[in-house]
């Protein structure tokens, strides 16, 4: 696997752990500054140059994109995409989970805990919505913030009132959120990765302070995460499109409650504190994504050691096209068919005598070793040959004078 990591900073605790794995497992791995791409658009041959040159061919990319650069690293990551490049988290996903609000609001259309949040433009709305998220204290909350910067914390209502009120004035956009009282200086970040959580850590606040993050001195702890906790970290990454991410949540008395999704989560404090390879995680999960991607790796169930619920797809040209389920030898590999999925129409338990036409998916169960044998392995795209420049033709006069 040839693969792309896109760090501005070659030096830092992640991207050099992340290298090294590679590297370690036998793939070409290079370190792209994501702010020396130029994008190139052109009817049917989208492009990528990277320091001037044509950027050659990559199996995927691992976009480490930093809060500052989120509009031109995101774009990078959205033309990888155009280019059937695998990325493990995509442009919408970085986009979507950057932003605190937008993040919460996607997250509240489904059934995951999380603190109860309001968002106010006017100063006649402040002091309803302190109320509304259950009172003082409150925590407050920058939409950009990072590492724990821009979080407040306001014991009274009058210092809810002012605080948000001198933010506004400054132009700043802020939540008022709920203060979870029983996980106060603490909480959690799930590493999650493809469909499992990797690692977990609890941060705990040290002194006054009741923000955990490890930059504000907050120490760090291994931690075993139960099924709940494990459960909502990875359908949170997965409702924002990561497949890699840290998911902060606190411990409240109803469960987890699911604070942020971070789509670069750092590796050097997880690692130290879990003694745990995260980064060989992420890069295995890679490649098996890239040579098989057709295979849904989110597993709807585990049943034994080896064997699983998995969905795969029958793309245009396969050679099961044409073919009824009993030709197509799925059976005798012990491969069971258990749903058909064909555009709209659901067939659950297909008979034998079926025809597998382009585009069916089917929910098989079997050994996940013989699902992967079924799909070939992906092939690099073609580039095209770039056409030579025209040579330069007389232009009318008068047309020189629009143009300059």
């Amino acid at each position: 696997m040839k693969l792309g990591i896109l760090s501005c900073n070659s030096k830092c605790y992640s991207t050099r752990r992340l290298r090294e794995a590679a590297i370690q497992r036998g793939h070409t791995v290079k370190v792209l500054n994501t702010l020396k791409f130029a994008i190139d658009l052109q009817k049917g041959d989208p492009d990528l140059y990277f320091r001037q040159k044509q950027l050659s061919d990559y199996d995927a990319i691992l976009p480490r994109i930093g809060a500052s650069i989120t509009y031109f690293g995101t774009a990078v990551v959205r033309q990888f995409e155009q280019m059937d490049v695998f990325s493990a988290n995509s442009s919408n996903g970085i986009t979507n989970s950057r932003d605190k609000l937008r993040c919460l609001q996607i997250l509240s259309r489904h059934q995951l805990g999380m603190p109860r949040t309001t968002f106010v433009r006017d100063k006649k709305d402040v002091l309803p919505a302190i109320d509304r998220v259950g009172g003082a204290p409150v925590v407050i909350k920058l939409l950009e913030g990072t590492q724990g910067i821009g979080v407040l914390l306001a014991e009274s209502v009058k210092s809810a009132e002012a605080i948000v009120e001198l933010l506004q004035s400054q132009r700043q956009n802020v939540l008022i959120q709920k203060f979870v009282a029983e996980s106060r200086g603490r909480d959690i970040r799930a590493f999650v990765v493809g469909d499992q959580v990797v690692a977990a850590m609890r941060r705990v606040a040290q002194g006054q302070e009741f923000r955990s993050n490890v930059h504000r001195g907050g120490k760090t702890e291994r931690m075993l995460l139960d099924e709940t906790y494990c459960e909502t970290a990875v359908r949170a990454a997965q409702i924002m499109g990561l497949r890699v991410a840290g998911v902060d949540m606190l411990e409240g008395a109803n469960g987890p409650q699911t604070m942020e999704i971070n789509s670069s989560p750092g590796l050097e404090g997880i690692e130290r504190c879990t003694q745990l390879d995260i980064a060989g995680a992420i890069v295995d999960y890679i490649a098996a994504q890239v040579d098989f991607p057709e295979i849904d790796l989110r597993q709807r169930l585990t049943v034994s050691r080896g064997y699983n619920v998995t969905e795969i797809h029958i793309p245009e040209g396969s050679e099961y096209v044409g073919k009824t389920i009993e030709e197509s030898g799925l059976r005798d590999k012990d491969i069971n068919v258990l749903t058909l999925y064909r555009g709209t129409t659901v067939i659950p338990n297909p008979r034998s005598p079926r025809v597998l036409e382009s585009g069916d998916r089917l929910l098989v169960f079997g050994k996940i070793a013989l699902v992967r044998d079924l799909i070939p392995a992906k092939t690099r795209r073609k580039r095209r040959p770039k056409v030579k420049s025209l040579p330069d033709l007389p232009v009318a006069e008068e047309a020189m004078e629009d143009i300059s």
